[in-house]
């Protein structure tokens, strides 16, 4: 442990914590604890938050079948450009979320780069429920990236070599070697991953739309409430999903930090 720190640093860094804590303060605070269930339990509120978890499952096991061998060939594999590769993959991270919803616009919307071949093959991703799941998978797979590529660098290769000497061939190590070897992290990057495609608002509502019962999932539920008439029942959803994000960022905070 670290000696004492100075006064002064202490006074900035309880600031800090301050600036992060007062509006999650200002939630509970504003909360209409009263009418709580009432709000929570409304037909609209519970159809939002049904696609909501129906849209985030989906796009996280859309981020798990297509993330895996991603991170696995990111950890394992040197080729050339493998830099501008992860930073490609990684930026989600850092784009605003609605343009990343114009950027997949661009690329598959029925005019699109590829979406006007999907279109002609009948697969319509803007403005629909898959389209959703697009946005979300688009936003919220490099957290899951991320975290698996992380854990497959740490684990030891003497292992998997010694699994190849004994016969196993390159699917059964990967099998049932390095998968069950990083199976913590892999849950770990598929719940962070899950919790971010919950949340996500910027890109769903620019590719998917804002459709009641068909592409409004919860966050854009809330915006709508917080809009229109009933912005108690934006500050109590948004307490759910606050309670959702704090739950699973508490539990994964060492792996998630491992991580980076």
């Amino acid at each position: 442990m670290s000696r004492r720190p100075p006064g002064p640093v202490v006074a900035v860094a309880v600031l800090a914590v301050a600036l992060f804590a007062l509006p999650l303060a200002g939630l509970l605070w504003r909360a209409p604890w009263r009418s709580a269930w009432r709000e929570l339990s409304s037909h609209d509120a519970l159809t939002a938050l049904r696609l909501s978890l129906q849209t985030s499952v989906l796009a996280t096991a859309v981020a798990v079948l297509l993330g895996t061998p991603l991170a696995w060939v990111q950890a394992r594999v040197a080729y050339p450009g493998r830099s501008v590769v992860r930073a490609v993959t990684m930026l989600p991270m850092v784009l605003p979320p609605v343009v990343g919803g114009v950027a997949l616009l661009l690329a598959l919307g029925r005019r699109g780069l590829v979406g006007r071949y999907l279109d002609g093959a009948g697969v319509h991703l803007p403005f629909h429920l898959s389209g959703a799941v697009a946005a979300e998978a688009f936003v919220a797979m490099p957290f899951f990236v991320l975290t698996l590529e992380a854990a497959l660098r740490s684990v030891d290769p003497r292992l998997e070599e010694a699994a190849r000497t004994l016969g196993a061939g390159p699917w059964a190590v990967f099998t049932r070697v390095t998968l069950p070897l990083v199976r913590p992290s892999l849950v770990a990057g598929a719940l962070l991953c899950w919790a971010r495609a919950l949340g996500e608002f910027g890109a769903t509502i620019t590719f998917a739309g804002n459709l009641p019962g068909h592409t409004q999932t919860l966050p854009l539920f809330v915006y709508v409430k917080l809009e229109g008439s009933s912005p108690d029942a934006a500050v109590i959803l948004s307490l759910v999903l606050l309670a959702v994000s704090l739950v699973v960022l508490v539990g994964l905070r060492e792996r998630w930090l491992r991580a980076l």
